[in-house]
């Protein structure tokens, strides 16, 4: 099965009209979690709608914490909970482990600065960005938005391997204002550890999240995977299990409810980067039989709402944003943070793991892990505890 996850996140800056204490091993948790938060505020207004987003992207806003000043900053530090000039080596670490060709997998985040010709910037701002989030800036030419959003797009394409070819519109850059965006680009390219034969994808019935009842092709195997189940402080049950990639450092965890009557909104407020953790811990090696639905989601988000819920409006108000680190000669804010990320599942490509099959001894028959209902998946790097990129499927024939 060959899975590809490009993911971007836009942050428009524009002119306005009128002018902690941390742990360094759960830093990367922490970026994700925010990621997570986001994600809860988003299914509350879209709870029927197919969503992927990647947390670890979200966690690049650390880019604007870098321009950021006052208040400004210390609502983005306050609901990150961790200042990056801090934590700058350790950020740097974590993202060179996550493209790291260690993985096997390709993992690649790409950052970078769109700036308005002739526009002067802060020093510190450019080299630090550069340092910590191996951010390049360039120069766009926002007075033609046209040109402008051809350019940035051209750069998303390259960067996500064709995957996102259409990122930006010229109606979300005024040719006027818009003086800065910051894009950040993650693609992702597994190959399962245990492959899924084609042979054994059949169609079979899916129950989406409005009750309909779909027939769409389901990959299946029978083979050892790490699964478990728990519950939400309500006494909600859900299992989860975890299909390896190849590379062995990243891995896909699906969750869905026990009962087919527990709907999806119901476990999602439960889960954040700790509850992850504690599924990783408390898995056990089982053989079973894993029925998947082949999907492909593309979500286009708009995250300056569910940022606004969790606390940080003062980048988006004209009259009160303050990123004076980025410059000194004018009054920035953030205009759109843009988020679109694209998710396709099929079995090619995926290379067959000869190791798995002397460990099926088992004797019973096997339990089986049937994805027919909505779920969750998160794509997780395990060293770093960093979840690249979560969403809810909640109808694969979308």
């Amino acid at each position: 099965m060959n899975w590809h996850f490009p993911f971007f996140l836009v942050a428009t800056v524009t002119l306005p009209s009128v002018c902690s204490q941390f742990n360094p091993l759960s830093l990367e948790e922490l970026g994700s979690d925010t990621g997570i938060q986001v994600f809860n505020q988003i299914v509350k207004s879209r709870p029927h709608d197919n969503i992927v987003i990647s947390p670890h992207g979200i966690a690049s806003l650390g880019m604007l914490q870098l321009g950021a000043d006052g208040r400004t900053k210390k609502q983005l530090t306050t609901v990150m909970r961790y200042g990056v000039n801090g934590v700058g080596k350790v950020l740097k670490k974590i993202n060179k482990a996550i493209v790291s060709k260690k993985n096997k997998d390709i993992v690649t985040v790409a950052n970078a600065v769109f700036v308005k010709n002739g526009f002067k910037m802060e020093v510190p701002f450019v080299t630090r960005n550069k340092d910590v989030f191996q951010c390049e800036v360039r120069n766009a030419d926002f007075e033609d938005p046209a040109s402008a959003c051809d350019s940035i797009n051209l750069w998303v394409r390259n960067e996500t391997r064709g995957m996102i070819d259409s990122l930006l519109s010229p109606d979300l850059l005024d040719s006027v204002l818009t003086r800065l965006v910051l894009v950040n680009a993650v693609y992702f390219k597994g190959l399962w550890k245990s492959r899924f034969q084609p042979e054994n994808t059949k169609k079979r019935t899916f129950v989406a999240a409005d009750g309909k009842s779909y027939q769409v092709p389901m990959l299946a195997q029978l083979s050892v995977f790490r699964c478990g189940s728990t519950s939400t402080p309500s006494d909600l049950w859900y299992n989860f299990i975890e299909l390896p990639y190849h590379g062995e450092s990243i891995s896909m965890l699906i969750a869905l409810p026990t009962e087919s009557s527990t709907p999806l909104s119901a476990i999602i407020p439960h889960i954040s980067t700790k509850t992850i953790d504690s599924w990783m811990s408390t898995m056990v090696p089982k053989r079973v039989q894993v029925i998947l639905p082949k999907f492909t989601a593309v979500a286009q988000t708009d995250l300056k709402e569910p940022l606004k819920v969790l606390g940080v409006t003062e980048m988006f108000d004209p009259s009160k944003a303050n990123f004076a680190k980025i410059t000194r000669s004018e009054n920035l804010h953030v205009s759109h943070i843009l988020q679109k990320a694209k998710i396709e599942v099929s079995e090619d490509g995926t290379k067959a793991s000869a190791a798995t099959t002397a460990i099926l001894i088992a004797r019973s028959s096997p339990p089986w892990f049937i994805v027919d209902r909505p779920f969750l998946f998160f794509i997780r790097h395990n060293p770093t505890g960093a979840v690249l990129f979560m969403g809810q499927i909640n109808n694969p024939e979308e």
